[in-house]
This record gives C-alpha cells, structure tokens and sequence, in this order.
C-alpha cells in the first residue's frame, strides 16, 4: 500500500484532474495526468479508480485496484521514473482487465507512464 500522503483520496482532487482532461490510455487503462509541481519535494498524489463497469462484485474491483497499486508501487521505485515532477496521477481500469493477469497489468501501466511522459513531456 502507497503511504498516506501519496494518496488521492478527496473526490475534489479526482474532479480538478478530470478536468484538466491530460489522458492517455490502452486496452487495459486510462490515466489522468495532473499539473506539474511547484515543490519538487512534495510527493505524486495517485489515484486508482475501478468502477462497476468493470466488474459488479468488490471483492473482484479491489483485486484488480491492488494489482494496479503494485504494478505502480514497483515502477516508481525504478530510476527511470518519469512523472515524478507531476502532482497527481489517476489510473482508471477497463473492462478488459477482467482478464488480464499481473504481467499483462503490469506492462499496462508501464505502456501509460511512458506514453504520458511522452506525450506531455517533464
């Protein structure tokens, strides 16, 4: 589990960066990308967002949250991280997730982070 203040946990935040409209998805993902930071030194506020959509049952919508976290938890610590100087990141899962296992989860949210960086650059 990521630390407190790496959380994005008011519906106020998720509001604000789904307004900014800075996306880009897969198959599997979309993510949300949020401002850039003025204070380096305060940590990247995440997200993960699992709707009914996907699935009907809690206990399958927070498996596939928790593979998502861990997919992430595992690519921040990399050196090579890129969007560390963003304030908020919001991963929003598909249906086709459903189906996926964690590998395939974790190439997702690799493919995302890369095409954000990418796309809206540093």
């Amino acid at each position: 589990m990521l630390p407190k203040q790496e959380r994005l946990t008011k519906s106020r935040e998720f509001a604000y960066i789904y307004r900014i409209r800075k996306s880009v998805a897969n198959s599997l993902l979309i993510l949300y990308v949020g401002n850039i930071k003025q204070n380096k030194a305060m940590p990247t506020k995440v997200g993960f967002v699992v709707g009914k959509k996907v699935h009907k049952r809690a206990v399958k919508r927070n498996k596939i949250k928790r593979r998502v976290r861990e997919a992430y938890r595992e690519l921040r610590k990399a050196q090579e991280f890129k969007l560390k100087d963003y304030k908020h990141l919001i991963f929003i899962a598909r249906p086709a997730i459903i189906e996926s296992d964690y590998s395939q989860i974790f190439n997702a949210v690799e493919d995302c982070l890369n095409k954000a960086s990418k796309r809206f650059g540093e």
